[in-house]
Parts: C-alpha cells; sequence; structure tokens
C-alpha cells in the first residue's frame, strides 16, 4: 500500500503552517537498542496508524501551528521573530507562531518544556502535567500558560534546521520548518502521547539502518535530517553549525509500482519495508 494518500483536486488543498522539533542529545554508552557506538541520539515517535497524515511513520515531535501562537503579548527569551522570520522566510507573526507551535508542540507530545523563569532557570515540566493536558485538548493557549506560571518562552534553546512543503497531490499539506533543540539536563523525553504507539532514543545512524530494514517507515524530510545528524559527533557542534535555509517542495511521481516522491538526494533513500 502506498504511504501517500492522494487527493482528488490537489489544486484546493490548503497549505498550513507546522513545526517539527529534532530533539538531541549526546550519545550514552549503553546506546538505544544496544547500540554502543556513541554519537547524537535522536528522539523519535512512531505514530499511531489511526492519524490522518503519516500513520505508521517514524517521526519526530511537531504539529500544526494553532491561531493562538500567533498571540503577541507571549513571553520571549531569545531571538526575536523578526530573526527566525528572515531564517525561514517568513512574516513575523508567522515566525513568532512556528517557534511558539515548536514549544508547545514539544511539551504537549514529549513533556519537555523549553521555558524559563525570570532568573534564568529552566522550569521543571513534572508538576506541569494538568496544564500540559490543557494545552493538548486546547483548553488553555501557550501564552496564557506561560503567563500563568511565570515563565518565558525559551526561543535561545531552538536552532533553524530545515523547511520542507509536502508534495503537491496529497490530501494534507503543510509547510513545516524544522528545528534542533538539545534535551535540557534533567528533564525526560515521554512517549505519553496518544499520537504515538512507540518512542525512542536513537542514532541517526541506528534509525536509519532500520529504516532500510524495514522496521521504521521513515518520509523524506525525516530521513533527511537524520542523515544531516549523522554528520556530526556531539550536539554542541550540530547545535553551533551555521545554516542558510532553503525550502524543499518534493513531487509526487505515479509509477507502474505506484506513487513515489521525488526529491534531491532521493538517489540515496531507500524505501525500507515497501
Amino acid at each position: 500500500m502506498s504511504r501517500y494518500a492522494l487527493a482528488e483536486d490537489p489544486e484546493s488543498v490548503p497549505i498550513r503552517d507546522a513545526a517539527t522539533v529534532v530533539l538531541v542529545r549526546d550519545g550514552r554508552s549503553s546506546g538505544a537498542r544496544g547500540d554502543a557506538s556513541g554519537g547524537i541520539e535522536v528522539f523519535l515517535q512512531k505514530r499511531v496508524p489511526q492519524m490522518a497524515f503519516a500513520p505508521g511513520m517514524t517521526v519526530f515531535p511537531g504539529g500544526g501551528v494553532d491561531p493562538r501562537d500567533s498571540q503577541a503579548d507571549i513571553a520571549w527569551t531569545g531571538p526575536e521573530p523578526a530573526w527566525w522570520a528572515e531564517q525561514f522566510v517568513a512574516d513575523a507573526a508567522t515566525a513568532q507562531a512556528l517557534v511558539a507551535a515548536a514549544v508547545r508542540e514539544l511539551f504537549e507530545e514529549c513533556g519537555v518544556l523549553l521555558a524559563g523563569r525570570a532568573d534564568g532557570t529552566l522550569a521543571d515540566p513534572a508538576p506541569l502535567q494538568a496544564q500540559r493536558q490543557a494545552l493538548v485538548d486546547k483548553g488553555i493557549s501557550l501564552a496564557d500558560f506561560l503567563a500563568a506560571e511565570g515563565l518565558s518562552l525559551r526561543a535561545d534553546l531552538l536552532r533553524p534546521l530545515a523547511r520542507w512543503t509536502t508534495p503537491l497531490g496529497e490530501r494534507r499539506r503543510y509547510d513545516t520548518r524544522f528545528f534542533v533543540a538539545a534535551l535540557p539536563a534533567g528533564q525526560h523525553a515521554d512517549g505519553r502521547t496518544s499520537e504515538a504507539a512507540e518512542t525512542l532514543w536513537q542514532t541517526g545512524a541506528a534509525a536509519i539502518a532500520d529504516f532500510e530494514a524495514g522496521k521504521h517507515v521513515l518520509l523524506p524530510p525525516t530521513w533527511t535530517q537524520l542523515r544531516e545528524i549523522t554528520k556530526f559527533d556531539t550536539v554542541a557542534d550540530l547545535l553551533a553549525a551555521p545554516r542558510t535555509i532553503e525550502s524543499i517542495i518534493p513531487t509526487l511521481k505515479v509509477t507502474d509500482a505506484g506513487v513515489a516522491v521525488d526529491f534531491d538526494g532521493q538517489e540515496h533513500y531507500i524505501s525500507g519495508g515497501e
């Protein structure tokens, strides 16, 4: 079965802004799945098969922008929206919403909170699980949550990584900006989300090997970011690397074998599990 759900009228499908966070940590000696090779580890989620978009795929935490993510009164620490707008070629309001969505989705989907107090310390997410659920249920906005807890969004803990738009022809399309962030000391990424059947930490190389063995199903943007991560030995090096973000829009093509995706670098993309 093709992983691509095609639209009857492709031109009518709206494109939604979305944010995805590649959460990383320096490798541990025990490694993920017994991988003792070291290197940067990435937090991955295997989506439940009931999801409308990318069902069963292995992905990074993320999701669509909520209109309330652009609330002007959100507390903010780090590069201002204008800087992010320049990185992602967007207006300032959209850039703010994208950064806010990245922080919100990361907290909702794995319990990692990139928010700090006035003294510069990061908030402990452990006692904020009721607020986390309220965000998931859309009972409160990120701005409301931060204000109530006296917290500021820590934009300085994020770095721009990539930008991919879902190909024309898909039933759901997203203009997704990828961010990278280090797991804060003392915080734990969990699997407490209804969107994931399984979560795990794994090196980029191990995740790609599992993909080639059919143990993961990776869409091209996920696969490409994992390959990018394998170029670096430490999280510090990954975060410090300068980048120019280019907009990538793959195309779909129909072959005798089904629907395939065409993008720069596809000659190295092995569709494990097909």
